[in-house]
């Protein structure tokens, strides 16, 4: 997430919105963006409450753990999913490639 936030303005330039997402409470994302040092330019989102239906929306739940995958997901204006990456919990895509398919869906 520090990441995101330290290239905000390389998001911003494409009108993207960047959106932190997952199934923990409130309260844990309060505590998530303070352990962080504050998490300032975009919102976090907690899919809590149904538990995952979020997730489960875009295919990254898993069931058997009652947890979602870590993924990035780009959906354009119109609602159309148009990439997703799901990796490992230690691992995240470069920002360039992420603004590699923002520049194409422009």
């Amino acid at each position: 997430m520090p990441g995101y936030e330290a290239e905000y303005s390389d998001f911003d330039r494409y009108d993207a919105q960047v959106v932190g997402i997952s199934v923990d409470s409130v309260p844990s994302h309060v505590a998530f963006a303070k352990s962080l040092g504050g998490i300032n330019r975009f919102p976090l989102l907690a899919d809590f409450h149904p538990k995952g239906e979020v997730s489960k929306k875009y295919g990254v739940w898993k069931e058997d753990k009652g947890i979602c995958e870590r993924a990035v997901v780009i959906v354009d204006k119109q609602g159309i999913v148009r990439y997703i990456d799901v990796h490992d919990i230690n691992e995240a895509p470069e920002n360039a490639q992420l603004l590699e398919v923002l520049r194409e869906i422009q």
